[in-house]
């Protein structure tokens, strides 16, 4: 309720002195509960509110405290602002839809704030509206991958929806702990409705999975598979490289040096001179040329997919294990024990492409939000951005389907 508007000459700004509707005060801003008076807090204070025109705004009010059974003492609910928030609820959605859709540089000379106000504006609203919307309706096949934030092995831990495609939750830490949680928030009974998971052979996110939720299928990602391959045709073109080069064969050790990009590369991607490099590694080293056939033919493996590719995997493991090439016999070792993974993949067809796409736009939003201090103002602008929980405009709101009744 508006008590008064007037201007103030000093801040430059208009103030409207408002105060709470009588069944909107004396309520615990945490859980929303009518509780008794406590005292009167440190008098009336005010909140910034979306600009007028070229002048700044504020709402201007008593900030009385309670005396919540649950939470303790706490400064009373407002029903313009959000606890602990200097803005009204109307410029911290218009700064988070603006963190989303524009630069950071246009939202803070925009809203005239600084960045790192914008980075716990968008923590502060990505948590109410996880509240407000269920995120795991619906959940069955998962994926599951952790991402680096920042410098000194800081990691985030992050779940995609496969069906979806949306970032359904995200917390720093890649341990078992930290996956823990994402299962202690799904709840025991859609634990049990979980399909598919999607994850690359880090033990630390099998061991919860069996714990969790032993009837989905866990599916290993093609990627990280080939990638071990990559892995081990580089280690023996190394091996080879240093022979030749002990060995005084200068000419052979410079070819093996600039093959490393043709050994790597897709033969549909190949250029001419790269399928030359190839044809002389077949004629001079056979041992090489040997381990990038087999490196081709894992991948083969997982283009073809279903139960013939099964049978593939079969024959690859047995070429691995008598090539005489240890990288590879130690690599056939590693998918065999990854077996089932492997084979899950190849039969449900599901790798970890949703969720690699998924952390492509958090690498992006992770230069975007350099200088927030806290990776909670980082998961917050990830789960508005990718997370489908960005807020419409003050005024703009559409019905959203996911919002419990």
């Amino acid at each position: 309720m508006v008590e008064q508007v007037l201007y103030d000459e000093d801040a430059q700004a208009v103030v409207a002195c408002v105060r709470p509707t009588r069944s909107r005060r004396r309520r615990c801003p945490v859980c929303d509960r009518r509780c008794p008076g406590y005292d009167q807090g440190e008098g009336r204070r005010r909140w910034r509110a979306l600009d007028l025109g070229v002048a700044q705004a504020f709402l201007e009010a008593d900030a009385p405290r309670v005396a919540c059974p649950a939470h303790g003492v706490t400064v009373a609910a407002v029903p313009w602002a959000r606890h602990g928030a200097g803005f009204t609820r109307a410029l911290e959605d218009t700064a988070a839809w603006l963190a989303v859709h524009t630069s950071r540089s246009a939202v803070a000379e925009l809203l005239r704030v600084a960045w790192r106000t914008v980075g716990r504006v968008c923590a502060r609203v990505a948590a109410e509206q996880a509240t407000r919307v269920d995120r795991f309706a619906g959940l069955r096949r998962i994926g599951v991958d952790e991402i680096v934030y920042k410098k000194g092995h800081r990691y985030l831990t992050v779940v995609v929806d496969h069906d979806s495609g949306r970032l359904v939750w995200a917390a720093p830490g890649r341990d078992e702990a930290t996956l823990e949680r994402f299962f202690d928030a799904l709840g025991a009974q859609r634990c049990q409705q979980l399909t598919h998971l999607s994850a690359d052979a880090a033990s630390w996110i099998a061991n919860v999975a069996a714990r969790r939720c032993p009837q989905a299928i866990v599916c290993l990602d093609p990627f990280h598979v080939v990638k071990w391959a990559t892995d081990a045709l580089d280690e023996v073109r190394r091996e080879v490289w240093n022979t030749a080069r002990k060995g005084g064969q200068t000419t052979l050790a410079a070819e093996l040096k600039g093959a490393r990009f043709a050994l790597w590369k897709n033969p549909a991607d190949l250029t001419g001179r790269q399928r030359a490099k190839l044809a002389r590694i077949a004629e001079v080293n056979r041992p090489l040329y040997r381990a990038y056939l087999l490196k081709e033919e894992l991948r083969l493996v997982f283009r073809v997919k279903g139960p013939h590719a099964v049978a593939l995997l079969d024959a690859w493991l047995a070429w691995a294990r008598r090539c005489r090439i240890p990288a590879f016999t130690k690599l056939a070792k590693t998918v065999a024990a990854h077996r089932a993974g492997i084979v899950a993949s190849l039969l449900h067809g599901l790798s970890n492409a949703r969720v690699e796409s998924v952390n492509t736009k958090l690498r992006v939003l992770t230069r975007l939000a350099f200088g927030f201090r806290s990776p909670d103002a980082l998961i917050g602008l990830a789960m508005l951005s990718v997370g489908d929980l960005c807020p419409d405009l003050p005024g703009r709101a559409q019905p959203d389907p996911r919002i419990w009744q």
